[in-house]
């Protein structure tokens, strides 16, 4: 059903909260990443949030340790909640001494707790972590170094290719251990196009078919063409960089790394535009769509015909809405590589956990064992295991989405440049700015020449305080 955007009320973006000198981290995941993935039943929980599972039959050895309580959190939809709580009971169920406090969350707010929990050193056992702020949380001392619990087999790593298992290691230091592989799409919906008589994109569309697509669904069938957030982080616009041949950063992450700011101005421009005419949610309506959840977003009830996100999109919103499908992001006509493999999230261990032991037994389960991954069937992204990879496709039992999350991977390897190095200390202040800038665009208070120096002054000047 269509929703009437122009009767929502305009809510207040939120604004993030600026790194602290105790080295707080903050930010956003690709546009409208709400995510989600199949509902499950309801658990049993105790006070607190804490779940304990019925103590029935257990494995060997994971019988009478000591009591221990792990606290985890995450963020996602409500989907990503239900099952993440049905592995954590399942866990408990194998090893009854071990119960589990949750703090499940979405994106949004979920690295502005963190900080503050990293700064009163109250942070969780285990913390969901991104690429965008391992680096932040790991220079400012707050994450355990996994190493020693590699090197003893406590976390089996043997199934998973070094390349990757490294974007965990920062200064020499393992400090997150990678869950999955993940990489942009253009996720669309085949029904909304269909509607508008456009062809559905390949992997060789463009920037201008892209922009074709979003004026064609409008004029055709009064819908958004795309709606997404193009510059609550800066994913979508690092991808545009590599794009033009250049690095997001300097090699030293003292400075932006590309040298013309027509690059960005160029980039606002364009979502102005869009926005302008109406193809694209201007930040009030995108501040509405973000209060829906992603499983009832536009894209997927069939107001908007595309989304920006990560390649597990389609499988993460299939209980709603099994039809949609996912592309390459667009390409800039002559353009460089600009897509990477990129390490889909992290699980990390607190230092100031007392029970980094146990937590470090529970990453391994999570990573390695056919039970959890039948929980958990690549919800989180392409598993890093090739032994767990191999079992979930000889089971059968994948969806046609989730297959193709595992296929997109390998197209997009081919299409791929090289991973860049995580991004550097105060990214959520230079992810802010970026935000803020663009929205001066989107505003009507600044040209998009303007902002881009603005941009590249103010994000100078953070990176190189902080690194």
């Amino acid at each position: 059903m269509k929703k009437n955007w122009k009767k929502l009320t305009a809510l207040t973006m939120a604004g993030v909260m600026a790194l602290t000198a105790a080295g707080c981290g903050s930010g956003s995941a690709p546009s409208g990443s709400g995510e989600s993935g199949a509902g499950t039943r309801a658990p049993a929980t105790t006070a607190a949030g804490t779940t304990q599972a019925a103590q029935t039959e257990t494995t060997p050895g994971s019988g009478d340790g000591e009591e221990v309580t792990i606290k985890i959190t995450w963020w996602g939809g409500q989907g990503r909640h239900d099952y993440t709580q049905k592995l954590l009971d399942a866990y408990t169920q194998l090893h009854p001494n071990v119960t589990f406090e949750a703090m499940p969350a979405g994106w949004d707010g979920y690295f502005e707790k963190l900080s503050t929990q990293a700064a009163s050193g109250s942070m969780p056992d285990i913390v969901q972590m991104d690429y965008l702020y391992i680096t932040t949380y790991a220079k400012n001392g707050s994450l355990a170094d996994l190493q020693p619990y590699m090197d003893n087999g406590t976390i089996d790593v043997t199934n998973v290719d070094a390349n990757l298992l490294n974007t965990g290691k920062i200064d020499g230091k393992m400090v997150g251990m990678v869950l999955s592989t993940s990489a942009l799409v253009t996720g669309y919906n085949p029904s909304v196009l269909a509607e508008a008589g456009y062809a559905e994109p390949g992997t060789d569309w463009t920037w201008e078919d892209f922009k074709t697509m979003c004026q064609t669904v409008k004029d055709k069938s009064g819908k958004l063409g795309t709606a997404v957030g193009p510059v609550d982080d800066t994913n979508i616009f690092h991808y545009w960089v590599r794009q033009h041949g250049e690095p997001l950063f300097s090699e030293d992450k003292k400075s932006l790394g590309y040298k013309d700011d027509a690059i960005c101005a160029d980039y606002f421009e364009m979502w102005k535009g869009l926005m302008d005419g109406k193809m694209a949610a201007n930040p009030d309506e995108y501040a509405q769509i973000q209060t829906l959840g992603q499983e009832a977003g536009p894209v997927v009830t069939g107001d908007a015909a595309s989304i920006f996100e990560w390649n597990n999109y389609t499988s993460k919103v299939a209980a709603v809405n099994d039809t949609l499908k996912m592309t390459t992001p667009p390409m800039l006509e002559g353009g460089s590589k600009g897509l990477w493999l990129k390490p889909g999230m992290f699980f990390s261990i607190a230092e100031t956990s007392k029970v980094k032991d146990e937590a470090a037994a529970f990453i391994d389960w999570f990573v390695n064992s056919e039970e959890a991954n039948d929980i958990i069937m690549a919800e989180r992204g392409t598993p890093v295991s090739s032994k767990v990879r191999e079992y979930l496709v000889g089971t059968g039992t994948m969806s046609s989405q989730q297959q193709d999350m595992f296929d997109y991977v390998d197209m997009a390897a081919d299409l791929s440049g090289s991973t860049p190095a995580p991004d550097p200390v105060g990214m959520s202040e230079v992810n802010e700015a970026f935000k803020n800038a663009a929205y001066s665009v989107f505003y009507g208070q600044a040209t998009a020449e303007e902002a881009a120096a603005s941009f590249r002054s103010e994000a100078d000047a953070i990176l190189s305080r902080n690194n």
